[in-house]
């Protein structure tokens, strides 16, 4: 049986040393701000999205948006920044390089390394605040109740932590009328306390771009924002005080709550930019334990309306052409299928995500 890499061995480094590829103050698109321009069928394609945006919040149904970290890294939080506060996106969802980018730009206000440059010098991921800092975040979040999403941007927001003493810790973790999720979670943060050498009260963490950060202002509007992380996906995974506990903790709560918000999704939106893997299969997850619950109560999850957007080329039409072969850019989207087949519709719309979420923006605000 092979042994476990001992992460204690790991040089990091200052995050201040990692050379970026994004800043935000220049590379942000703010509503208004030109853009790369859609093709005709997807401006077309675009204006669908919006109408089927607006009835649904005329009928007060929620509009779920879910996207990979490239919607964060390309600078779009300022434009869905506005959409949420329109009242237009009731409820985002990211992964968990999403988290991290969001965190990045409003801690230093730059992200995006070089995997292939840092890879070969042996300091890719390897960065401590990073790392430090959202580990903190996440297991102070799950001794408080909170999601993945949550607990990095009310770290964000309030710019900082309150960290609990060892001395309450203990006693959660023997306190016989504490939930059992708070004792385990009591002892886990103990665990990420001590490796870190961070003492109790306040943790502050200045984050001088946080207006930059869709997780802030997310957390600020008490709309949800949930993280949807895979373990060993990101690179805080990487850090010594990295708490696969914790995470996954925080991850179930917002996996949960991501499909208590596809339970009422009939007559509403559900919105998938750019996210091949974590979208499809959480949505897809969540949907069945939904319309499993709708059919005991005697109806069915229906009417909703779902959108992919990404840059992939793909004409296949699931609704008659049934699910793609694999070879085809379109099968990662084979979960669309089952929408033919409960009163849904869909459309699949090719389109960079720094046009789209602009023109998006101009066809509804």
């Amino acid at each position: 049986m092979n042994g476990l890499f001992d992460r204690d061995r790991l040089a990091l480094l200052p995050l201040a040393d990692r050379e970026n590829r994004v800043d935000i103050e220049h590379d942000a698109i703010r509503p208004g701000d030109p853009t790369p321009p859609l093709t005709e069928h997807a401006a077309e394609q675009t204006g669908h999205v919006a109408a089927a945006i607006r009835r649904a919040r005329a009928h007060g149904r929620p509009v779920i948006a879910a996207f990979g970290a490239h919607a964060i890294k390309n600078g779009l939080a300022p434009v869905l920044i506005d959409l949420m506060r329109s009242g237009l996106i009731t409820h985002f969802a990211t992964n968990g390089a999403g988290i991290i980018h969001d965190w990045e730009i409003a801690f230093q206000g730059r992200t995006s390394e070089s995997v292939r440059d840092n890879q070969y010098a042996g300091t890719f991921g390897l960065w401590d605040e990073t790392g430090c800092y959202l580990n903190l975040a996440i297991a102070v979040g799950a001794y408080r109740g909170m999601g993945y999403g949550e607990s990095v941007g009310s770290l964000i927001q309030e710019n900082g932590l309150d960290v609990p003493s060892e001395r309450e810790l203990e006693r959660t973790i023997v306190d016989a009328e504490s939930p059992a999720w708070r004792r385990a979670a009591a002892a886990d943060l103990l665990a990420v306390v001590a490796r870190a050498s961070v003492p109790s009260g306040r943790l502050a963490v200045a984050h001088p771009f946080r207006s930059y950060s869709l997780q802030a202002a997310a957390y600020s509007a008490g709309v949800p924002l949930t993280g949807h992380p895979m373990i060993g996906h990101d690179i805080i995974y990487m850090h010594p005080v990295s708490s696969g506990a914790a995470i996954g903790r925080t991850a179930e709560t917002d996996f949960l709550r991501f499909a208590e918000a596809v339970q009422s999704i009939s007559d509403g939106v559900y919105l998938s930019v750019g996210s091949a893997i974590m979208s499809p299969m959480v949505f897809e997850k969540s949907y069945s334990m939904a319309q499993n619950v709708a059919i005991q109560e005697g109806r069915r999850i229906e009417g909703h309306s779902l959108f992919v957007v990404d840059l992939a080329e793909a004409s296949w039409d699931w609704s008659t052409q049934g699910e793609p072969p694999a070879d085809d850019p379109a099968y990662y989207l084979r979960f669309l299928k089952s929408f033919s087949r409960v009163g849904g519709t869909l459309e699949y719309i090719c389109a960079d995500n720094r046009a789209f979420f602009p023109a998006l923006r101009a066809e509804l605000v």
